[in-house]
């Protein structure tokens, strides 16, 4: 197919998606078709992300939308996150439509705002428009929003709003640094001042004063949906409240995207400001602090998906810390994102089913999860021991890798290293109570299909097989994308590379 016909596929099957089942009239056809689209849609971006990498870089509407390597590994990942819990969610809303707890009209908005989800997603990945990228991110939120009270109760509904405020404040900071951005812009006299390529080619001549503030305001704004303390408060609650395949889509992926956003501006902020790597000591402090916060607060939660949320601050600031080291940081800090994602999306639909079966998110009920299923169980078992960066999972060779790039710089690496450590205490000691604890409840056991054991078995193999070794396509991947980020990119016939 051609590449910009395979970027209008990418973007246009999700809203096809989305309008089928709104015509949808019973709850297990809505979820079919909402899954079956998500899973085309992640179809197509893992062809366009396989794309990204040939010698002609994709593109269309004249340029407006372009895919590169940083973009490219973003896609698969999208791929990966996006078609395994579009999957995921046939096992999770089937349970909830035996049981009765899912109505027709439950299901349709589940399936449109699923879907539309990955439409803004696919857009802000494709854009090469700093404005347009924005536009995708905007939409996130306000598609996510409602996902996240789909269970409408008093909590939820304040989990929505709280996720609403929050994310829309922080947008709006992206917006004022994307403001500030093109107006630095008209000093470097580029035609296409706003485009990715343009600023690239031309960063050396924006105006440095304009660029530091517009990063500052970036960073701010996007690192807000990252979930980047101090402004993660919104990221507990939500994941709280929100159906696991959701909470597995935020934790999987769209935290990821919103760091894939302050990574695009990461290269230009760097020279039009002299190279002297300040945008990146700016990264590596929120970093810092989101690493320390994430490993404190996993000492004292209660629940368990508000336990995987701070597991998320912290190992989206282990990304940040890698990133914001560079060199051989960043290529650690893209696979570690991988390695999270993979982790993340087990331990949510781990979490997920076993709720349903104890009933309760609650860390004392849902102790003992092998008495509700030993798949889900060992589902559990593994993807938190997994987050605890143990060996010999893949986060545990990503997590070395990132400690390797701040061995030169002994207090960031002493800080690393000891949130590491308390994290490693905090979640392993609430992995045996869940495991193998005394339950406050009886459970109901669940009935494990073979799409349930393929969820689980083809994850955990993923998460094994990574931690003996980074297999060449995925380094030539992480390496190719993390050029992109350090600003070693080159013009080549089909654009920036």
């Amino acid at each position: 197919m051609d590449s910009s016909l395979l970027i209008w596929a990418a973007l246009l099957t999700p809203l096809a998606g989305a309008l089928l089942v709104l015509l949808a009239r019973s709850p297990r056809t809505a979820l079919r078709l909402s899954s079956a689209a998500g899973l085309a849609s992640c179809v197509l971006a893992a062809a366009l992300g396989v794309a990204g990498f040939e010698p002609i870089l994709p593109s269309a509407a004249g340029g407006w939308l372009r895919v590169d390597a940083l973009s490219a590994a973003h896609l698969l990942l999208l791929a990966l996150v996006g078609g395994t819990s579009s999957a995921f969610a046939l096992v999770y809303f089937g349970d909830e439509i035996d049981r009765g707890r899912l109505t027709p009209r439950q299901a349709r908005v589940f399936g449109s705002l699923w879907c539309g989800a990955f439409f803004a997603l696919t857009l802000l990945l494709v854009s090469n428009n700093l404005g347009i990228m924005w536009v995708g991110m905007e939409a996130t939120t306000l598609l996510t929003a409602f996902l996240i009270a789909l269970h409408v109760s008093r909590e939820s509904l304040e989990a929505m709003w709280k996720y609403v405020l929050i994310c829309s404040v922080g947008v709006a900071f992206a917006f004022m640094g994307t403001l500030l951005t093109a107006a630095a812009a008209p000093a470097a006299g580029a035609p296409q001042a706003l485009s990715w390529t343009g600023l690239l080619a031309d960063a050396s001549r924006l105006d440095p004063n304009l660029m530091r503030a517009a990063f500052v305001f970036l960073l701010v704004g996007y690192g807000t949906k990252v979930g980047l303390a101090p402004m993660h408060n919104w990221l507990p609650d939500a994941h709280s409240q929100a159906p696991s395949p959701v909470s597995a889509l935020f934790s999987g992926f769209m935290l990821n995207s919103a760091l894939y956003c302050i990574l695009r501006y990461l290269p230009v902020a760097d020279r039009a400001t002299g190279g002297g790597g300040w945008p990146r000591e700016l990264l590596l402090g929120f970093g810092l602090l989101s690493l320390a916060v994430g490993a404190v607060f996993i000492l004292f939660q209660r629940d368990a998906k508000r336990l995987l949320a701070y597991c998320s601050v912290e190992h989206l600031g282990l990304v940040a810390i890698g990133v914001g080291l560079g060199g051989f940081g960043t290529v650690a800090a893209l696979v570690h994102s991988l390695n999270h994602s993979l982790a993340k999306i087990l331990a949510f639909w781990s979490v997920g089913r076993l709720g349903q079966a104890f009933g309760s998110h609650d860390v004392a009920r849902m102790s003992g999860a092998f008495r509700a299923s030993t798949v889900w169980g060992v589902g559990l078992l593994a993807s938190l021991v997994a987050l605890t960066g143990a060996a010999p999972f893949a986060t545990f060779l990503s997590e070395l890798s990132v400690l390797r790039a701040a061995f030169g710089r002994g207090i960031v690496f002493a800080l690393v290293l000891a949130s590491l450590a308390l994290a490693f205490v905090g979640l392993l000691r609430h992995t045996i109570r869940l495991a193998w604890g005394p339950s406050e409840v009886e459970p109901r056991r669940l009935d494990d299909g073979r799409l349930d054991r393929a969820l689980v078995a083809v994850t955990l193999l993923a998460l094994l097989g990574l931690g003996f070794g980074w297999p060449q396509p995925l380094l030539h991947v992480a390496e190719s994308a993390a050029r992109v980020v350090n600003g070693e990119a080159t013009l080549a016939a089909g654009g920036l590379r």
